[in-house]
């Protein structure tokens, strides 16, 4: 069976993360996905806290997000994160709006700059990657996605493959995992719902994804790490058990 993990963004608005991590454990989660906010400012007595709460709950976290401006100017400590907690790929997540490129030159340069930002940690025997939202897949003025310009101008990429997020750019998403499947390392595990108040998303099994016929094509893929997330949730219980109850469907 494939090992399920949780990003522990899902989690931020219900601290502390110890007792999270070990509400995962309980659950049968075996793997979590962290992010820049829980993590980008501890130092090493935290990190190491960090790592002590993820051995103690039998978790490993074996991917991460990191920020785009942490891993190109302190990519030393970034390394140092990554090593702590025994992450070993690496995602860059996100670009606020107006870090973003408008035509298909910029979103080329960016993927060569995401590139070379790659290289310490390629160097170091890290898995290196892109994690998308939906800007992604809408259509430059020249015709072409930001997502073929990005990995087109780093051909060396990952690509943790955020399937809701694919839908919500109005994308097919079977076409972009035959298109890039060779490159897709991980992948979040979200649904979508008609649920308003929590932005419309929903619990794996419980919106309108149909993650078993997914799951068939992404299994065809490199993916090595499969992780829930729901990005607002108003009930942290509720996402934790029936998604990994829906999961094992699959």
């Amino acid at each position: 069976m494939t090992t399920l993990g949780f990003q522990l963004y899902s989690a931020r608005n219900f601290p502390p993360f110890s007792d999270v991590l070990t509400k995962l454990a309980k659950a049968g989660y075996k793997e979590v996905e962290g992010f820049g906010g829980m993590y980008g400012d501890l130092d090493d007595a935290g990190l190491k806290s960090l790592r002590a709460d993820l051995d103690k709950n039998g978790l490993t976290m074996p991917t991460g997000h990191f920020a785009v401006d942490m891993l190109e100017n302190a990519p030393d400590h970034a390394l140092k994160i990554a090593r702590t907690l025994g992450v070993q790929s690496i995602y860059a997540p996100y670009l606020m709006p107006e870090e973003r490129p408008t035509d298909a030159k910029g979103w080329h340069a960016f993927g060569a700059r995401l590139q070379k930002i790659s290289k310490p940690f390629k160097d170091a025997g890290f898995d290196f990657g892109w994690h998308n939202h939906d800007f992604e897949f809408f259509a430059l003025e020249d015709g072409s996605l930001p997502i073929e310009q990005i990995f087109a101008g780093g051909p060396d990429l990952s690509w943790e493959a955020d399937i809701a997020w694919v839908v919500r750019g109005d994308s097919d998403p079977f076409k972009w995992i035959e298109t890039y499947g060779s490159r897709i390392t991980a992948v979040h595990v979200k649904d979508i719902g008609q649920n308003t108040d929590e932005g419309g998303w929903a619990d794996v099994g419980h919106g309108v994804l149909d993650w078993a016929k997914l799951m068939q094509a992404l299994r065809k893929t490199r993916a090595a790490h499969y992780i829930v997330e729901h990005d607002n949730p108003s009930d942290l219980d509720r996402v934790v058990t029936r998604s990994i109850a829906s999961f094992k469907t699959y």
